[in-house]
């Protein structure tokens, strides 16, 4: 506690050399009982838009979050819905801070729509008479099947998960294979020193990665 306050206060000179934009993307993870908090959300998104974060995921496993979405994008300077940028095909590395929200019952529609796709696939393949030893389904397969129906999103740097347990609290797993997970704790008790500090962790420190 006080580390976070000396780094709000700005008197831990380190913490003000923050390169935010080694994140290029950014989820968020909030526990659903603390979504009714709403100022304290938007408090932490206005923080996120302050520092410079661009492009952010926000989930709540009930999907509560996703009927605030168009007053939290007026609630902000400079935003806009991920979805719009997609579909006006606008490069990521706009100025526009853009904002994704996500719900477990995303995780679970798209799993069973890319299951649905490989099994019809399988069976047009034996219809048409052509001989197949009995099916099994890779990892590498469902990834592109999530892929052509559109579910495989950016996969996030880091993933802050503010709540009371230590885990992602269902977020879809297929996104975070490479992900930095960092625990928060409860959003009631959040700190803009403790943000600052796990951002600040993230781009300093040397990530290496396998074959």
């Amino acid at each position: 506690m006080i580390e976070s306050y000396l780094v709000s206060s700005g008197l831990l000179k380190r913490y003000n050399a923050l390169d935010v934009g080694k994140i290029q993307y950014l989820a968020i993870v909030v526990d659903s009982e603390d979504t009714y908090k709403f100022s304290k959300v938007l408090q932490l998104l206005k923080w996120l838009e302050a520092i410079g974060v661009r492009h952010l995921c926000l989930y709540d496993s009930k999907g509560v979050l996703k009927t605030f979405k168009k007053t939290i994008v007026k609630s902000l300077k400079n935003a806009m819905l991920f979805e719009e940028a997609v579909e006006k095909d606008l490069p990521l590395d706009e100025k526009k801070m853009t904002l994704e929200f996500t719900s477990s019952s995303d995780g679970k529609g798209a799993i069973t729509e890319a299951a649905n796709l490989l099994f019809m696939k399988y069976l047009k393949s034996a219809k048409a008479g052509v001989e197949q030893e009995e099916q099994l389904f890779t990892e590498a397969q469902m990834d592109e099947a999530l892929k052509a129906l559109g579910h495989r999103g950016p996969e996030p740097d880091l993933l802050l998960v503010y709540g009371p347990v230590r885990c992602y609290l269902g977020f879809s797993p297929w996104r975070i294979r490479y992900t930095e997970i960092v625990h928060m704790g409860p959003l009631q008790s959040m700190r803009y020193g403790s943000l600052i500090k796990a951002l600040y962790k993230f781009t300093t420190v040397c990530q290496n990665y396998g074959k």
